[in-house]
């Protein structure tokens, strides 16, 4: 890996552009360096995932919002259109509309793949405007292959910049990181020249920053909407881009730039790692996905919560219990434990959004009931039950100094996302346990392999996808390196007779 050194430059210092950041990642896109192995089959094993989520949320109300605006819109002259998750691949749309919609049906769940390290990041929000994109160019022969290295550069990417720089310390969303990646994935799956792919990161970068209020307090249906919005904007951009339209340069290095007025500011410096030319791409080997449809910090407390069940029921009970102490990372306590004093957390009558960024309560649920359920475990009388509320205004998070550090390891096998639990019991005796990371983690008790994407998928999609159309999905996941341009519009699922007319329809501009 190279490191690339970013600071601050005065506009009279005039960087050159191939000393700035933008040009850097636009160069990693360009390198026409193939895909390994092991990283076209995880490549895989995440588009598996992505439709698992998907499927699974296809008549929430978010998704069902964005894909009735994008099949308002028609398919653009440019190429063959792209398909929406759900709808018959013959009704197509225009690509930035599929990446929109097909995006707030991958994030709605909070059920897919992550990386943590300066920044947060879901690098599987990369895929959706990838493979609407590789959908409508078909006909300029892009392949399954040109996509499997599209995607490769987008979890690349957006992992490296998650590597080296916080957003969420200036209270900027995470998807500033995932316009640039989803442009230059973008770029890579097209072929673009390394001027066209530096020109539409600049633009991405710039239409995508936003304030993380999107997720504090009362969280609303924007959450699953803003990493679509960021890669309908990279669609967007790339199309600029090609028609030799330029962005505001440099866009992280300028005296009025991103980390000048929006980060650590003018006298910053950040260290971000990149591939070198000709290294391959790997960072998707460092993501990990979820078992459970919760914030990723609360996976492994989840698995915590269920062997707890198991071998120590008797603290399901609130009348057992004087308090529940999880001492945990300062991400953990300060974004979903007590430590944002957001009284919502504690709420039951708070929106899924705000329960799934709430550790009180997912430790509680699943405690209680050994297992944590995409939906049940939301259901508002679920949350309402009298001894679950009583058991989950005891349970209190603190940040842990050794547990942080942990958090932010650069040693995969020191990084840690759980902590330790302390609970008091009123009969006086106190019970402690501790995680690491959760079951599903490259190094936890069970990772997770292809499997078990699989049989995520047969799950999740069971009740909204017919038997035979589960299996066609499938085989042509598993053969995405493979596919031919004319297979590509196949990368996508069909719903069940009825299941999207069981969705109330809803009317706006378009």
């Amino acid at each position: 890996m190279q490191t690339i050194h970013v600071r601050t430059h005065r506009s009279d210092e005039n960087l050159p552009r191939e000393e700035q950041l933008a040009w850097k990642i636009a160069e990693v896109a360009a390198d026409p360096v193939e895909v390994i192995p092991e990283v076209a089959e995880m490549v895989v094993n995440r588009v598996i995932d992505n439709a698992a989520v998907a499927a699974a949320s296809i008549t929430r109300s978010a998704p069902s919002s964005a894909r009735g605006q994008a099949l308002a819109h028609p398919v653009s002259i440019g190429g063959a259109g792209s398909t929406v998750f759900g709808v018959d691949p013959g009704r197509r749309t225009s690509p930035e509309w599929a990446a929109w919609a097909n995006g707030v049906a991958v994030r709605e769940l909070d059920f897919h793949d992550t990386f943590l390290a300066a920044e947060y990041s879901h690098p599987g929000d990369n895929i959706p405007p990838v493979v609407a994109v590789a959908q409508h160019a078909a006909a300029r022969g892009v392949t399954g292959r040109d996509v499997i290295r599209g995607i490769a550069t987008g979890y690349e990417i957006q992992i490296d910049l998650a590597r080296a720089i916080s957003l969420h310390a200036h209270k900027i969303d995470h998807v500033a990181h995932l316009g640039p990646s989803a442009a230059a994935g973008i770029g890579t799956l097209l072929g673009l020249p390394v001027e066209v792919i530096f020109q539409a990161i600049g633009q991405a970068l710039h239409t995508t920053t936003a304030t993380r209020q999107s997720r504090k307090g009362e969280i609303s249906s924007w959450k699953s909407h803003a990493p679509a919005f960021a890669g309908k904007m990279a669609v967007e951009a790339v199309d600029r881009a090609m028609r030799g339209q330029t962005s505001p340069t440099p866009i992280y290095e300028g005296e009025d730039g991103v980390i000048a007025w929006l980060l650590d500011g003018p006298d910053a410096v950040y260290h971000v790692p990149l591939p070198a030319p000709g290294e391959a791409k790997r960072a998707i080997l460092d993501s990990y996905t979820k078992q459970h449809s919760a914030e990723y910090q609360a996976q492994a407390w989840i698995d915590l919560a269920r062997r707890l069940h198991r071998e120590h029921p008797e603290i399901a009970d609130p009348a057992n219990v004087g308090s529940v102490l999880l001492k945990t990372s300062h991400h953990t306590h300060y974004v979903i434990g007590s430590g944002a004093n957001d009284p919502q957390k504690y709420d039951p009558a708070a929106s899924r959004e705000t329960l799934d960024h709430s550790i009180p309560y997912i430790f509680t649920v699943a405690l209680q009931d050994g297992e944590f359920d995409h939906n049940t475990s939301y259901d508002p009388a679920r949350a309402a039950r009298a001894d679950t509320v009583a058991l989950w205004r005891k349970v209190t998070t603190v940040e842990d100094p050794e547990w942080t550090r942990r958090y932010h390891s650069l040693d995969p096998k020191e990084q840690a996302f759980g902590g330790a639990i302390e609970v008091k019991l009123t009969d006086g005796t106190t019970f402690r346990d501790e995680i690491a990371v959760a079951d599903a983690h490259p190094l936890g008790a069970k990772p997770f392999a292809r499997e078990d994407y699989i049989g995520k998928f047969r799950t999740l999609a069971g009740p909204v996808l017919e038997p035979a159309e589960i299996e066609r999905f499938l085989d042509v996941a598993q053969r995405l390196p493979a596919l031919n341009a004319d297979e590509l519009g196949r990368l996508t699922f069909t719903a069940a007779p009825g299941v999207l007319a069981s969705v109330p329809a809803t009317t706006g501009l378009f």
